[in-house]
C-alpha cells in the first residue's frame, strides 16, 4: 500500500506533537453548555502497543501480514519491531538484520501497519543494548584501569610499564547446542536427544582460545550466544603521573618509549607512579539476531554513536520509512557483565573541560589511595557526574538528533544508566520505565512532565509470573501500576511472530508473559485492551496536574559509592530505597499529595508565575528539597532567586551542608555558606519560615505539616485505600481511581482541586454518568465513590454543573439467586483435543471431568444453562449477573445477546433488568491458561523450547528440570472453567 498524503499530515502532526509536547497538541475539553461528557476517542496511540519479536528475523510477508491483522482485531494500536536470536531448526529462513532481505520484510512490516491503522517503532539495533558486528574495536565500550611503582630520589623504573588484559569468556549456556555438534569435542558423542536434552557440563565446551578477533568474525554466533569477550592483550597508556610526598606532580606519559621504558630518573623524595590504562570491556549484545552479534557501543562517545547510526543511513538510503514513528533503545545494561564500562578515549579531556581542574592531577584520590578522604570522595563525584554528562549528551541527544534527521523521534529506557536518568528521560521524545515499582516508574513520568513530553510509555507484563501462569488480571494489575505511577502509553513485553506452520505453541519469548494469537486467552485479550485503551483515552488528554517538585539529590548517591564503582539508576537499588527522597516521595504517596521528582539540571531551568513554579508549561506550588547532603552552588542559587520572585521552598529536616565536587572548592563553599545566611527561619507551629524576597523557605521535621503551611491541598481518597492519578482538562480535572484493597468502597470523598459537578467512567464496562456529589462545610467538592476490589473509574470534574444521566450506582435490594444449572458444557476450540461435551449437574471446573482430554485441554469452552426470571421486590430496576469464581476469563451471552466480557477478578455484569426474559439462556465461554496444555507437551516430551541463546530457561527454581530449562511436567491440572456460584443479584440502579 501506498501511503497517502492525509497519512503522511497525520504522522506530520504526531510527530510535531511530540516534539513540541502536549501544549500545543492536547484535547481541549471544555463542553458546550447541555452537552454530556463522553469518551475521548480511542486513538492508535491510546490502544496498547506491543514489542514484537522476529526470532531470527525467519519472517515471510504472508504471515507477518496474518499477525499483524490477528493484533490489529485484538485491539493493539502498534508495534515495536525487535529482532532477537533464532529458532533452532530454523536457520535457512534467518534474515541478517539489515540486509536488502531484512529491508523488504521491514518495509512491507510497515506498509502493513499504515493499512491496518496502526502504529510502528523499531529498536535501533537487535537485543539490547545497542551494538553488532560492525562496531569495532575502537568504538565498543572501554573500562579504566592503572598499575603503581614506588621510586625513590635518584632510582630509575627498570621493568617495563605495561599491562596486559587478562582474558574473559561468557557465554549463555543452552544444552540443545551439544545435540547440534556446535560444541562437542573431538571424538564425543552427542547425550540426550532433541526432546530431551541432557545436561551437560558446559564451563569447558567453549574457550576464549576458540575465538578470533573480532568477535563478529567468528561462525555460530548465534549458537555460541556470547555475552562478553575480553581477550588477552596489552592494554594502551592512557597517562603517567608521578606524585611525591611532597606535594610535586609530573607528568612522565611522554617519557615513556614504545616498549614501556621510561627515560626518567626520580627527583629527591618518595615518589608514586600511577599508569592509567584503557581496556575492552568486552560487552557483547544479550539476544541478538542473526547479523547483529557483536560488541556492544561505547555511550560516552560522540563518534561512536556517529559511525553506529551510519550503518542504519547506509540501510534506510532510498528507503520510505516515513511512517516510523520512532526508534526504541532497551535499557542501557552495558556493565550486567564483569566491571563497568567507565572511560573513553577523550575522558581526561571531557573532564577538565566540565570540572575545570585536570583529573591527572588527582589519580591517587581517583582510585582511592590519597590521604585526604574527602579529596577521594569529592573526586569520585565528579569522576561519575563526568559520565552522567557524556551519557547524556554524546549518546541521547545525538541519538534523538538523528532520529529527528529521520524524521522520527525516540522511546528511551534510561533507568539502568550510570547517569542521572531524570536528564535521559526529559532528553527522549518518549520517555519508557518498567519494573513493578510506583516510586521507580515515577522518575519516567516525573521527567517527562517537567520536561512537556506528551507520553510517557512501559515495558509492562515482563516476567509477572512462571511461564504459562500469568493471567489477563494479572496482566491488568501491571497495567494500572503504570497508570498510577504516571504512564499513558503501555507497551506488552512482548508478542512473538510465529509463521502459520509453526506447531503449537509456536515461537515464545523466554520472559514469560506470552500474548500472542495462540494463547488460549487471545480471544479475551481485546477485553484487556479495551479497558487500557479507554484509560489512556483520558490520561492521554489534558495536561498533568501535580502540585509538588520534589529534588533528586543525585550528588549524595554519588558520594556514597566506593572509588572504582558506579551506581546505576533504576529506583531500585539501596541507595534509592534508603534514601531520603524515597521517604518523602512515599509520604507524599500514602497521603494523597502529588508530586514529581526533578534534578538540578532541570531545576535551573524552572520559572515564576508569581508565587508558583512552572515548567514544559506545567505549574507546580512548591518544591521540596529532602535532606541532602551535597547540593550544587547553581542549584541552591536558582532556589532564592525562585524565593525571590514570590515561590515557596520547603526544606525537609536541614538545609544542604555543602556543595559537590573539589574544582574551586572553597570558593564554591564560600558562596553557598553565604547564601544560607540569608535565610533568617523563625519557627511557628513546629514550622519554621524564613522570608526571602517575594517568597519564602520552610523548614521542618513533618513533612505533611510543610505541605500543608505551603497550601498544598492533599487527595484524601487516600485515607479510603484508594490510588489515584491526576490531570487537568480545559474545564476541571480527571482522576483514575483504583481500589486495590479487598474491601468495596462506598464513600464520599474530597476533591483536592476546586470543583463544582463530577462524571463518572468505568472503563470495564462502559457505563458513565453524573456523579453525585455535595459541598462541604468548607466549600470544597465531594464526591461519592462506589467501587467493589479490584474496580477502578475515571472520574471527570468540571467547574460548573454538567448535564446527563446519573452514573448508575447500585444498591441491593433483595437476596441473590443461584442459577444451580443443569450446564452443558461444549469445547469450542483449543486443544490438544477438544473433548466431548458433557451435562453437569453443579458448577465445576472441566479439569475435575473424567480423563485425559479434560485435564490435558487449554482453550475455551461454553458453560451454558435455561433459567426462569426470579422474583424481585418493588424498585428492582437491574441485575447483578455475579459468575463467582472464574479460571480464567469469560465471555457472557444471554439471550443471544453479548453482554460483555470478564477479565476477573471481578466478575460481575449489571444486567438491565428489561434484558432478563420469563425464560433466559445464559452462556459462558470460559478460557483456561497455556499450562495445561504445556504440561501435556512436557510430558511427552515435545520439543517447543527450540530456541538459540537463551533456551526457555524457569524463572522460579522448582520449575527448572535436571536438563536446566523450564518444565510443567510435574504440574497438577490447574483448575479450569466456571467454579461459581453464579448469582443474580437484584438491584436498583441509579437513574
Amino acid at each position: 500500500m501506498i501511503p497517502t498524503k492525509k497519512y503522511f499530515l497525520i504522522t506530520a502532526i504526531l510527530v510535531a506533537c511530540l516534539f513540541t509536547g502536549w501544549l500545543a497538541c492536547t484535547t481541549a475539553t471544555e463542553l458546550p453548555e447541555g452537552t454530556e461528557p463522553d469518551w475521548p476517542e480511542i486513538t492508535q496511540t491510546a490502544k496498547p502497543w506491543t514489542r514484537w519479536w522476529w526470532h531470527g528475523s525467519a519472517v515471510n510477508k504472508t504471515d507477518l501480514s496474518r499477525e499483524l491483522e490477528a493484533y490489529q482485531q485484538a485491539g493493539l494500536g502498534g508495534v515495536e519491531l525487535t529482532p532477537i536470536f533464532g529458532v533452532i531448526g530454523r536457520e535457512d529462513e534467518f534474515l541478517n538484520y539489515l540486509s536488502p532481505e531484512w529491508m523488504d520484510m521491514f518495509n512491507h512490516s510497515l506498509q502493513e501497519t499504515q493499512r491496518l491503522d496502526m502504529g510502528m517503532d523499531m529498536a535501533t539495533g537487535t537485543g539490547w543494548p545497542f551494538g553488532g558486528p560492525w562496531v569495532g574495536a575502537d568504538d565498543a565500550p572501554k573500562y579504566v584501569t592503572h598499575k603503581t611503582y614506588t621510586l625513590s630520589g635518584g632510582q630509575r623504573l627498570r621493568e617495563a610499564i605495561t599491562y596486559t588484559q587478562e582474558p574473559v569468556l561468557r557465554a549463555v549456556r543452552n544444552q540443545l547446542y551439544q545435540l547440534y555438534g556446535i560444541l562437542l569435542k573431538e571424538g564425543e558423542k552427542p547425550t540426550g536427544s532433541m526432546e530431551n536434552p541432557v545436561q551437560i557440563n558446559t564451563d569447558d565446551r567453549l574457550r576464549i582460545e576458540d575465538l578470533v578477533e573480532p568477535v563478529a568474525a567468528n561462525e555460530n554466533l548465534q549458537a555460541l550466544a556470547l555475552d562478553q569477550v575480553r581477550f588477552e592483550k596489552p592494554l594502551p597508556l592512557q597517562s603517567l603521573m608521578a606524585y611525591s610526598k611532597a606535594g610535586e606532580i609530573e607528568d612522565l606519559t611522554d617519557r615513556l618509549d614504545a616498549q614501556g621504558q621510561l627515560d626518567w630518573t626520580a627527583p629527591a623524595g618518595e615518589w608514586t607512579l600511577y599508569a592509567v590504562f584503557q581496556g575492552w570491556h568486552g560487552k557483547m549484545v544479550e539476544r541478538a539476531a542473526p547479523g547483529g552479534e557483536g560488541n556492544t557501543l561505547d555511550h560516552f562517545s560522540e563518534p561512536a554513536i556517529r559511525n553506529y547510526l551510519s550503518r542504519f543511513d547506509s540501510a534506510f538510503a532510498n528507503q520510505d520509512i516515513i511512517g516510523l514513528r520512532a526508534f526504541f533503545n532497551d535499557s542501557y545494561e552495558v556493565d550486567d557483565a564483569r566491571g563497568n564500562a567507565d572511560w573513553t578515549p577523550r575522558f581526561f579531556e571531557e573532564f577538565e573541560t566540565r570540572r575545570d581542574y585536570d583529573l591527572r592531577d588527582h589519580l591517587p584520590a581517583l582510585f582511592g589511595d590519597a590521604p585526604d578522604e574527602k579529596e577521594i570522595v569529592r573526586v569520585n563525584m565528579d569522576f561519575q557526574e563526568t559520565l552522567s554528562d557524556l551519557l547524556l549528551e554524546t549518546f541521547t541527544q545525538s541519538w534523538h538528533d538523528w532520529a529527528h534527521d529521520q524524521q522520527s523521534i525516540i522511546r528511551n529506557q534510561a533507568h539502568g544508566s550510570p547517569s542521572n536518568i531524570l536528564d535521559l528521560y526529559a532528553a527522549s521524545d518518549i520517555p519508557e520505565t518498567e519494573g513493578a515499582e510506583l516510586l521507580m516508574i515515577k522518575f519516567a513520568s516525573s521527567a517527562a512532565h517537567v520536561a512537556g513530553r506528551q507520553l510517557v510509555s512501559s515495558e509492562s507484563a515482563t516476567w509477572l509470573n512462571e511461564h504459562f501462569l500469568s493471567s489477563l488480571a494479572d496482566i491488568r494489575r501491571n497495567l494500572e501500576r503504570y497508570f498510577l505511577g504516571g504512564v499513558n502509553h503501555v507497551f506488552y513485553h512482548g508478542t512473538t511472530y510465529s509463521p502459520e506452520d509453526e506447531a503449537w505453541p509456536g515461537r515464545l519469548f523466554y520472559a514469560a508473559v506470552h500474548l500472542n494469537p495462540r494463547n488460549s486467552l487471545w480471544k479475551d485479550f481485546g477485553a484487556l485492551n479495551t479497558y487500557a485503551a479507554r484509560v489512556q483515552s483520558f490520561l492521554q488528554d489534558g495536561r498533568p496536574a501535580n502540585d509538588v517538585l520534589l529534588y533528586f539529590p543525585i550528588y549524595d548517591r554519588f558520594a556514597e559509592q566506593e572509588p572504582g564503582a558506579i551506581e546505576h539508576f533504576h529506583g531500585k537499588e539501596a541507595g534509592f530505597t534508603a534514601s531520603n527522597m524515597r521517604a518523602n516521595a512515599a509520604t507524599m504517596q500514602e497521603n494523597g499529595f502529588t508530586y514529581d521528582y526533578i534534578s538540578d539540571r532541570q531545576i535551573r531551568e524552572l520559572e515564576n508565575a508569581g508565587n508558583t513554579l512552572t515548567s514544559g508549561g506545567l505549574s507546580y506550588q512548591t518544591i521540596v528539597i529532602p535532606e541532602t547532603e551535597y547540593m550544587p552552588l547553581e542549584t541552591f542559587e536558582k532556589l532564592t532567586v525562585l524565593a525571590e520572585n514570590g515561590a515557596t521552598v520547603i526544606v525537609h529536616r536541614q538545609l544542604p551542608e555543602t556543595v559537590p565536587g573539589l574544582g574551586t572548592l572553597e570558593e564554591r563553599e564560600q558562596a553557598l555558606a553565604d547564601l544560607k545566611a540569608r535565610l533568617d527561619f523563625n519557627t511557628a507551629n513546629g514550622v519554621e519560615t524564613a522570608t526571602l524576597g517575594a517568597g519564602l523557605f520552610l523548614r521542618g521535621d513533618n513533612l505533611e505539616a510543610l505541605l500543608l503551611a505551603a497550601g498544598v491541598q492533599r487527595e484524601n481518597m487516600t485515607d479510603e485505600g484508594l490510588q489515584f492519578t491526576r490531570r487537568s482538562h480545559a474545564d476541571g480535572h480527571h482522576y483514575f481511581i483504583a481500589n486495590w484493597t479487598q474491601q468495596p468502597i462506598n464513600s464520599w470523598v474530597t476533591l483536592g482541586v476546586p470543583a463544582g459537578s463530577a462524571y463518572l467512567f468505568d472503563a470495564v464496562s462502559g457505563a458513565k454518568g453524573v456523579a453525585e456529589t455535595r459541598t462541604n462545610q468548607n466549600g470544597d467538592l465531594e464526591v461519592r465513590l462506589q467501587l467493589g476490589p479490584d474496580q477502578s473509574l475515571i472520574l471527570k470534574s468540571f467547574s460548573t454543573e454538567v448535564g446527563g444521566k446519573p452514573y448508575p450506582y447500585l444498591t441491593p435490594n433483595g437476596n441473590a439467586q443461584v442459577l444451580g444449572g443443569p450446564w452443558t458444557i461444549t469445547f469450542a476450540a483449543g486443544g490438544p483435543e477438544l473433548p466431548a461435551s458433557t451435562r453437569i449437574g453443579a458448577l465445576g471446573p472441566w479439569t475435575d471431568q473424567e480423563g485425559a482430554a479434560f485435564r490435558n485441554f487449554s482453550g475455551t469452552a461454553v458453560y451454558q444453562t435455561n433459567f426462569s426470571r426470579p422474583e424481585s421486590a418493588d424498585g428492582t430496576n437491574g441485575w447483578i449477573l455475579d459468575l463467582g469464581k472464574v479460571a480464567v476469563s469469560a465471555r457472557v451471552t444471554l439471550n443471544g445477546e453479548d453482554l460483555g466480557t470478564r477479565i476477573g477478578p471481578d466478575y460481575r455484569i449489571v444486567v438491565p433488568a428489561e434484558k432478563i426474559r420469563q425464560e433466559n439462556t445464559l452462556e459462558v465461554a470460559v478460557s483456561n491458561l497455556m499450562a495445561n496444555r504445556i504440561a501435556e507437551l512436557d510430558r511427552q516430551e515435545t520439543l517447543y523450547k527450540k530456541f538459540y541463546n537463551v533456551n526457555f530457561p524457569a524463572r522460579l527454581q522448582e520449575n527448572r528440570s535436571e536438563n536446566g530449562l523450564f518444565t510443567a511436567a510435574g504440574w497438577e491440572p490447574l483448575p479450569s472453567g466456571l467454579l461459581g456460584p453464579v448469582r443474580l443479584l437484584p438491584v436498583t440502579i441509579a437513574e
